[in-house]
């Protein structure tokens, strides 16, 4: 399928949507009401974006009748005959189905799939008791599980979290066949200490890269939307005032509003940033704070299993070592789960099973390969 027929699909998906959320809403009052016309209004950003995309490939954008499709047609009379709760579970299964379209889409904005996904969770969430949630509500319920969503959009605290799980499995699994091995203490020191600077600048490296390529890549799409900016300002000023449009204004208060913005070529590059790549300018991520929490989180979760083995020697620093790991698993997984929304008891439980059955098999590795040398 060309990215043409791609786009008026989504453009004729979305615009459907958004008619059979705003004609949902005129059935009924209050949050429910607010919820669906803000799920309408979702949709209408959607749409906007694939309008914006057909006028600079320079196809003609469809009409939009503002008539319901067939099916959803026969949708909506079942909801005036029976009542809106009767058509809300059909609804929800349909979301579900669709919940992943672009997914695959490279032409999508960043955000639209999570969009269509908490779709699903606020129409569940109508239909259940309760006040409803609009889909402002669901997103702050997901950044209530993971807060670096909404407070640390650099990463950092992403890359330290994780950065500590890694490093305390990855290094307590590498002591663990040392001292299996039968070596002596210093001989399991100093492999710690090894695995613990490579994990640490192999992590920082790692994250340092990903994350500047990132960087680099939105500078790039501003640079070239400023580019367009000053030698196609017409068209730009179109795009605006079809986004202003698809979001409910009339023609004239969308023109207006696009020439009024593109009087400041500033802000008119930093509403074209958000509105049409999905992009904020003044976070476009921190690569070296990025690192630096890599690289410091990595260090201490590698830290655990080699601390015992600087003040003690054979099986009590074999002990030691193997305590404070499973407890500092124990507390990752379990904070991890609660940051992710996992749950804090089934994400420490996983994190001591996979971080402990790494370290039980290089023990017996180590154990196998010592006692053949020896």
């Amino acid at each position: 399928m060309s990215k043409t027929d791609r786009y008026l699909r989504y453009l004729a998906a979305e615009r459907a949507s958004g008619h059979m959320y705003r004609a949902l809403a005129d059935m009924t009052s209050g949050q429910r009401r607010e919820a669906l016309l803000e799920l309408a209004a979702i949709e209408d950003r959607h749409a906007a974006h694939w309008m914006a995309l057909l006028h600079t490939a320079g196809i003609a954008i469809p009409e939009d009748s503002g008539d319901l499709e067939p099916d959803d047609a026969q949708v909506l009379q079942r909801a005036r005959d029976l009542g809106l709760d009767a058509v809300l579970g059909d609804l929800e299964r349909a979301e579900r189905e669709a919940q992943g379209m672009y997914d695959a889409e490279p032409d999508a904005l960043p955000g639209m799939s999570e969009d269509e996904r908490e779709h699903a969770a606020v129409l569940a969430d109508l239909g259940a008791a309760g006040v409803p949630a609009t889909p402002s509500d669901v997103r702050g319920q997901l950044n209530a599980a993971e807060p670096w969503h909404r407070t640390d959009k650099s990463g950092a605290l992403r890359a330290a979290i994780f950065g500590i799980s890694d490093g305390l499995v990855s290094n307590t699994a590498l002591v663990m066949g040392f001292a299996g091995s039968g070596v002596d203490r210093g001989t399991v020191l100093f492999a710690g200490v090894a695995g613990l600077l490579a994990g640490a600048f192999s992590m920082a490296a790692g994250e340092y890269v990903s994350v500047a390529s990132q960087t680099d890549l939105f500078r790039r799409e501003l640079a070239l939307e400023e580019q367009e900016l000053r030698e196609k300002p017409l068209e730009e000023q179109r795009e605006l005032e079809l986004l202003y449009r698809a979001k409910g204004l009339d023609p004239q208060t969308a023109k207006a509003t696009a020439e009024k913005i593109m009087a400041d070529p500033k802000t008119a590059l930093d509403t074209l940033a958000r509105e049409e790549l999905g992009l904020d300018p003044d976070e476009l991520g921190n690569p070296k704070r990025v690192a630096a929490s890599s690289f410091a989180a990595f260090a201490v979760g590698a830290a655990v299993p080699v601390i015992p083995y600087f003040f003690l020697s054979g099986l009590t620093a074999l002990a030691v070592a193997v305590t404070l790991a499973v407890i500092a698993m124990l507390v990752v997984g379990g904070t991890v789960g609660r940051l992710s929304g996992l749950g804090v008891t089934r994400s420490a439980a996983r994190q001591l099973l996979v971080g402990g059955g790494a370290a039980a098999v290089t023990y017996i590795v180590g154990r196998l390969v010592g006692t053949s040398v020896g």
